[in-house]
């Protein structure tokens, strides 16, 4: 791997404490510190989004389990973190390699400022050498403005610093499509394409000392891919699995390009031709040979969702995943089409609105098909947006043309409802084409084809 990547790692409280005694997993973490080093000695940058404060405290304080209470969970994670971050600092010392602590809860990129500071920060960090350690502040934080799980604060990091890929390590190697601990015949899921296709079990919860399981890390990878960052699921207890999982999947993207270069893989297949494609022998091309690949030994166990060829960055990145809406605008299919034309939101295609909200606060933007407001369970959420005027004002102003704002408020400070800079719209699901299931024990879901994008 001759590029310099981007990779963030996180890992849950089961993959760092255990469960029953809440004592540290000493052997997983150092073999996951050496993994980190390794991988930032081969030049790329390493971000370690570590939950285990909660777990770590449980431990030192010699309590059985966790408490219900906010007050006494924001204690314990305010003793953890302490705890938390001299362990890495000591395991990471021994191998001569700095760590910086990053703690967040989602006020701090709230604000569009704080939100780049946060990301100039990551980077600097990364210019440095340095690995930053990344958590959520549990101390402050209470739940209307926690991530809801360290999944998504992973996720959230990964697009902010535009990683590479992110690993959400866990205690399976993979995801299933239906719960292997059950049923002996379970496949595993080995490539997603599309997560909308997806049919996996996400049945788990997760661990007693942890708050999120299986389906939030679908939720995160959905998140993660939409940012373009390809996201990996694996086993935890394995962190060297990693390197071997990035180098096959840098590997089959180098091969894709090759031969597309060549002419011997068309911009655009189905999966299947492009597989034999792939595993076609050389041929000669004017007297040399063209690049090919037979396709390498299988890599680790793992489930691999490939990045949208077309991500979501930066501001409008910030505005999908950073904020927390607070109130939602209902328009007309009109308003949509200029909307995506990458024209403004005017009043005119205003149908509703609901909740409370200030202006430049964030709130969802969804369609209806008929402006019928009785139907307004109907709404599609397509997108987020900054609004420059106050629910309140919204609903006075709802409908009429932008002419005649001054005359219904008495004053107008912008012919908007949004600026198109302020919306952000989600991307349409595109199905894409799905492999049929292997003949093993492994399925894929689009097992080639992307790599060229991704």
């Amino acid at each position: 791997m001759k590029k310099r990547l981007t990779i963030v790692i996180k890992l849950g409280t089961s993959s760092i404490v255990n469960e029953s005694t809440h004592s540290p997993l000493l052997s997983t973490l150092t073999l996951i510190v050496e993994t980190c080093v390794a991988l930032h000695h081969a030049g790329h940058h390493i971000i370690l989004c570590s939950s285990g404060a909660i777990g770590l405290a449980l431990h030192h304080m010699d309590l059985p389990r966790r408490p219900k209470h906010l007050p006494q969970v924001q204690a314990l994670s305010a003793i953890g973190q302490c705890k938390l971050m001299a362990m890495w600092d000591q395991l990471f010392a021994h191998l001569r390699q700095p760590v910086a602590q990053i703690l967040l809860t989602r006020n701090d990129i709230a604000d569009r400022t704080q939100y780049l500071n946060a990301q100039n920060t990551l980077h600097e960090l990364l210019g440095m050498g340095v690995i930053p350690i990344v958590n959520e502040n549990d101390t402050l934080s209470v739940q209307e403005i926690k991530f809801g799980d360290n999944d998504t604060l992973s996720a959230i990091t990964a697009g902010m610093v535009q990683a590479d890929y992110l690993f959400l390590m866990t205690d399976v190697d993979c995801l299933y499509d239906k719960n292997p601990r059950q049923f002996p015949d379970a496949k595993a899921v080995e490539v997603v394409e599309d997560i909308a296709e997806l049919d996996a079990d996400v049945s788990s919860a997760g661990s007693s000392l942890g708050t999120g399981g299986m389906g939030t890390k679908i939720v995160a990878a959905r998140l993660a891919t939409a940012a373009g960052v390809t996201t990996v699921i694996t086993r935890s207890s394995k962190p060297g699995n990693i390197a071997a999982i990035v180098q096959y999947a840098e590997s089959q993207k180098s091969a894709a390009r090759s031969l597309e270069a060549s002419g011997e893989l068309p911009v655009r297949t189905t999966p299947n031709e492009t597989a034999q494609s792939l595993q076609k022998t050389a041929v000669v091309n004017n007297g040399a040979s063209t690049p090919h690949l037979e396709e390498p030994s299988l890599p680790p166990l793992h489930t691999r969702f490939l990045p949208d060829p077309h991500p979501i960055r930066d501001r409008y990145f910030w505005l999908l995943h950073g904020l927390a809406p607070h109130g939602t605008l209902y328009i007309d299919a009109g308003a949509h089409t200029a909307l995506a034309a990458k024209a403004g939101l005017l009043p005119v295609g205003i149908i509703d609105v609901a909740g409370t909200f200030g202006q430049q606060e964030c709130v969802r933007v969804s369609v209806l098909p008929s402006r019928d407001t009785s139907k307004l369970d109907e709404a599609e959420e397509v997108g987020r947006a900054l609004v420059n005027y106050s629910s309140a004002e919204i609903k006075r102003i709802r409908g009429v043309r932008s002419s005649q704002i001054a005359e219904v408020l008495g004053y107008a400070d912008s012919e908007y409802v949004a600026w198109r800079e302020s919306v952000a719209l989600f991307k349409r699901e595109m199905s894409r084409p799905v492999t049929p299931l292997t003949e093993g024990k492994r399925m894929s879901m689009g097992r080639l084809s992307g790599y060229v994008d991704g």
